[in-house]
């Protein structure tokens, strides 16, 4: 996973919506590659420059700096660090019964 998103990085492309649905595994193989879906929110950057201002992306995943409005790249490392934890834990770091709920927590813990 890491090594999809750096690629991405590598390429001037940030996913923007980084989810565990949104790795596949190319074969039913304990040796699969995983693959990485789903650009439907993808956008190409300049450089470490550029930031970027729309709030999209999955509630759960979702970065602060994304709820603020002004982030890069770096949104999908956030996103990544959440899927770890919810493959270590089994459950998010950040739960809410509503959107607004989990973005809170997400922005103040």
């Amino acid at each position: 996973m890491v090594s999809a998103v750096k690629h991405l990085h590598q390429i001037g492309i940030v996913h923007r919506d980084l989810k565990p649905e949104n790795f596949i595994m190319a074969e039913c193989s304990p040796d699969s590659e995983i693959k990485l879906i789903d650009f439907g929110l993808s956008q190409r950057f300049s450089g470490q420059e550029q930031h970027l201002h729309s709030i999209v992306g999955t509630p759960y995943y979702v970065a602060p700096e994304v709820l603020r409005g002004d982030y890069d790249q770096k949104c999908d490392v956030w996103s990544l660090g959440v899927i770890m934890y919810i493959l270590l834990c089994g459950y998010p770091p950040f739960e809410g019964s509503e959107n607004n709920m989990i973005f809170h927590k997400i922005l103040t813990q």
